[in-house]
């Protein structure tokens, strides 16, 4: 239950990092208020994921939920470059959060 827990955390941290781009510095009030409202719902979960997940595990697995799925989403949504590079990289991202999940025996 912790990972998914954990994995949850990730997905509310996509949410934040997304919508810091349209708060615009925090001066649009209803942008700001969904990017806090996420911010700390993602700190929430990642604080009980740690509960029973090594915090090293958990907050790589953490940041690299949120930088694959924010950069997923720039590909997708923001017109972002989706460079065979920059999609290799994002492999190499998820192929580290496998690994460290196989890796850890809880």
């Amino acid at each position: 239950m912790h990972w998914l827990i954990l994995f949850v955390a990730g997905l509310f941290e996509i949410g934040w990092a997304v919508g810091l781009k349209y708060t615009e510095g925090f001066t649009r009030l209803w942008p700001s208020v969904g990017t806090v409202l996420s911010m700390v719902i993602s700190m929430g979960l990642l604080a009980m994921a740690l509960k029973s997940i090594p915090v090293g595990t958990a907050y790589a697995i953490w940041v690299g939920v949120g930088a694959v799925g924010t950069a997923t989403v720039g590909i997708l949504l923001l017109g972002e470059s989706a460079s065979l590079m920059r999609l290799f990289s994002l492999f190499l991202i998820v192929a580290g959060i496998v690994g460290l999940k196989l890796a850890t025996p809880v």
